[in-house]
């Protein structure tokens, strides 16, 4: 059974929902457990835990908020060479259109490769004009249902590699997967 972790920093509540969309989309491949923490309740031992992690958090000023690179910083020493070959991804919400969430999405990634993870873009368009490359990526909360469904979709693919590369379970490799791909 894959074990899927859904870190995350909110201040107004926007990462926090694309966080839970994000877990939704996980769980919804049979097998995976997931686990859903702010950066505030993060442990250690959550990171040993996964085989997955999404981490998400807000856009600030193009960029990565402090408080998740301090717990990065100040948290992880244990982690070095520990969690190396784990699946890693990110999601960010900014203010508006142009606010930089793609940009804060590959901080976030550069961030988890530094720790030996393997990142991902996904290549699918959930709809017209919505990607996930870098990861969710979106202007505010998730409003839309294709901004969901893109939060979903991320969740959803981590959770597949997870099945795929530690379980072992075929059918959940991403070539092999179940819903329709747009492009």
């Amino acid at each position: 059974m894959g074990n899927v972790l859904v870190q995350y920093y909110s201040q107004t509540g926007r990462t926090a929902e694309m966080a839970e969309l994000v877990a939704k989309g996980a769980a919804s491949v049979p097998g995976i457990e997931v686990r859903l923490r702010t950066i505030e309740e993060s442990t250690i031992d959550d990171l040993f835990w996964c085989d997955g992690l999404a981490l998400g958090a807000p856009t600030h000023l193009g960029s990565i908020p402090w408080r998740v690179k301090q717990w990065w910083d100040e948290a992880t020493d244990d982690a070095w060479m520990q969690i190396d070959g784990k699946f890693g991804c990110a999601f960010s919400s900014a203010g508006g259109l142009g606010g930089g969430p793609e940009i804060a999405c590959l901080g976030l990634l550069t961030m988890l490769m530094n720790y030996g993870l393997l990142v991902f873009g996904i290549t699918d368009y959930v709809a017209p004009l919505r990607t996930l490359h870098y990861g969710a990526a979106l202007p505010g909360r998730p409003k839309t249902q294709a901004e969901k469904d893109i939060c979903e979709r991320l969740g959803r693919r981590l959770a597949e590699w997870v099945s795929f590369y530690v379980d072992g379970v075929e059918q959940y490799h991403p070539r092999h997967a179940t819903y329709p791909r747009r492009g």
